[in-house]
């Protein structure tokens, strides 16, 4: 049996969601609920808060439990400090959602709380049987919260879209599973990786083992399994999508980090995952262009940012794979600051276009602040966390034997100056065509902490790239 203290963040998070589900079973009626936007669910960011010191003082924590399949190390404690940060942010955000009842809250932080179990499961899972199950229990919850919005047609829609897509790509990963097992007679990553990943000594394995991937690059978004993310994000509520868009992200990437440490730079399976890489961010930042919705347009934007991440994947070094952690981390900050911006000046839940961002600078001068540092962060402009991502990312990758992949990404990260910074342009630079509105106060404070840890990891990374750097020498080959 483990010590239960390897375990702190798992077994809170457990007990987070054990707690809301008797809370959900419990509920009173939405009339006898005591007045405010909280509701019975005010204390849930405060126990994340919790959540996110116990990742924190979890972080030294090492080990190989569970039969070897559950593994604690840099890698894993990087990343569960990272889910617990993103659920903090994501329950603080989502106080009030739109189309969820008051006596409904429960329930959906409760499915929140569970897929955010499931996501610090994916980070030690070194199992692929172990891997896929954490994989299901971190997606199944999103089945039922992305068709929550009132009664709108497009948002069961969204579910729908989500359910198919999700479906057959976990056909997919069963399939490849299914080939990896017959093929090299192992499950375990440690034993994978002592066998061959190339076409000709083993070309099943590398059918197996990339078909595993899909379902990864499912959640990722990532060119072609990036088809239901535009269509999710926008008919799906906007605290709901800003949990979408970034938290499952996080497991994915975990994932592909660890089987890129198997990989070398001249598998057939590091080749496809340049190309796939190359087609993300191009057909994403050329799609964005053309966006009037925002949250299309960020839908967009995380297929071209799911190809950035595969620019360190491709260099199989610990700086590429500390590189893709690290960028994911600052991923999860830019777009939760850009949400965060959209909830608030969508109390409602209605879907913002570019029009609706015209003279905030007038009406809400702080959000407005706030939209351009997650703006310029989100084009990699200094002095911001995402301009120091992006350089990691392609500083990793030049010299490594993909080279043509870091002019892609330097010419991809032209193109997308365009459509981030025209939301600048509306919020600064548009007058309203009727007279400002007061946009609301509450979150604030809230925006200005993302925005202003936005510009300090971008003016001193170091500390936080030396923890994922750590975990990427244990990985690397």
């Amino acid at each position: 049996m483990p010590p239960l203290g390897l375990l702190l963040p798992e077994l809170f998070q457990t007990a987070l969601t054990g707690a809301l589900f008797v809370q959900a079973l419990a509920r009173p009626r939405e009339a006898d609920l005591p007045p405010g936007p909280a509701a019975a669910t005010g204390w849930v960011p405060w126990a994340a808060a919790l959540g996110v010191a116990l990742a924190l003082w979890s972080l030294p924590a090492r080990g190989l439990i569970l039969w070897q399949a559950y593994q604690l190390d840099g890698l894993s404690q990087f990343f569960k400090l990272a889910v617990a940060v993103g659920f903090f942010l994501v329950a603080l955000n989502a106080q009030r959602p739109a189309g969820v009842r008051a006596d409904q809250r429960a329930d959906y932080f409760m499915f929140l709380a569970l897929s955010s179990l499931g996501l610090m499961l994916l980070a030690s899972a070194v199992e692929l049987i172990t891997v896929y199950l954490a994989l299901e229990i971190s997606s199944y919850s999103l089945y039922a919260l992305i068709p929550l919005r009132g009664k709108e047609g497009r948002a069961a829609e969204a579910g729908i879209k989500y359910i198919l897509f999700g479906a057959v790509a976990t056909a997919l990963a069963l399939y490849g599973l299914a080939l990896v097992l017959a093929t090299q007679n192992t499950s375990y990553l440690a034993g994978l990786g002592q066998r061959p990943w190339s076409w000709g000594a083993a070309p099943l394995g590398v059918v197996g083992i990339s078909l595993f991937l899909a379902g990864f690059f499912y959640k990722l978004a990532l060119f072609p399994f990036h088809f239901w993310a535009p269509d999710v994000y926008d008919g799906t509520g906007n605290q709901t999508a800003a949990f979408v868009a970034t938290m499952p992200k996080l497991g994915a990437v975990v994932v592909l980090v660890r089987v890129g440490g198997l990989l070398g730079t001249e598998s057939e399976v590091t080749a496809l995952l340049a190309v796939l890489g190359a087609l993300s961010m191009t057909f994403g930042n050329l799609a964005a262009l053309v966006q009037q919705d925002l949250k299309r347009l960020l839908g967009y934007s995380s297929v071209a940012h799911a190809g950035y991440i595969m620019v360190g994947l491709v260099a199989c070094s610990a700086q590429g794979l500390a590189a893709a952690s690290f960028y994911s981390l600052v991923y999860l900050l830019m777009n939760l600051t850009a949400f965060w911006v959209i909830c608030r000046l969508a109390e409602d839940g209605r879907n913002l276009v570019l029009d609706d961002l015209n003279g905030l600078y007038q009406r809400a001068p702080f959000l407005a602040f706030v939209l351009a540092v997650a703006a310029f962060a989100l084009v990699g402009l200094p002095p911001t966390a995402g301009f120091m991502g992006k350089l990691f990312l392609l500083g990793a990758a030049w010299g490594r034997g993909h080279d043509w992949l870091v002019v892609v990404a330097a010419l991809n990260t032209a193109i997308s100056i365009y459509y981030y910074l025209n939301l600048v342009r509306h919020a600064y630079t548009r007058e309203a065509e009727a007279a400002p509105a007061a946009a609301p106060v509450g979150g604030l404070v809230w925006g200005g902490v993302l925005a202003a840890v936005l510009l300090i990891l971008g003016a001193l990374p170091a500390p936080v790239f030396r923890w994922a750097e750590a975990a990427g020498m244990q990985l690397a080959r």
